[in-house]
């Protein structure tokens, strides 16, 4: 008889656990609270905004040529993308990066046309 009433006391713990959500109307959840896909808009629209893409053209770094990016052979190098207009041109390039990126450097940046909002 007694474990019969051992039983029926852990079995109206457990129904009260379950009716009750576990406690957690206790913390807050999920009542009064906004609902997980309220700020859904605001982590799309950051998300979009940290979006990448390439541009439309680049200068190979390793024989100068304007090249499509849309037609390119793409290499990272140090977080980096750099197009190329032949896998010649690539494989050059990924063999010895620092020399390419160090001639790259000392030729005068292209100076931003200002642009008015």
């Amino acid at each position: 008889m007694n474990e019969l009433i051992y039983f029926m006391l852990w079995a109206g713990i457990i129904f009260l656990m379950m009716r009750f959500g576990c406690g957690a109307h206790v913390m807050g959840h999920g009542r009064g609270k906004a609902k997980h896909d309220e700020g859904a808009p605001e982590r799309q629209a950051t998300t979009e905004s940290l979006r990448w893409t390439p541009p439309a053209e680049d200068v190979d770094p390793v024989c100068g040529k304007t090249v499509d990016t849309a037609g390119a052979k793409p290499s990272v190098h140090d977080g980096h993308v750099y197009y190329f207009c032949s896998r010649d041109c690539r494989e050059r390039f990924e063999a010895a990066p620092e020399h390419y990126l160090a001639a790259e450097a000392k030729s005068p940046p292209a100076q931003p046309e200002n642009e008015h909002a």
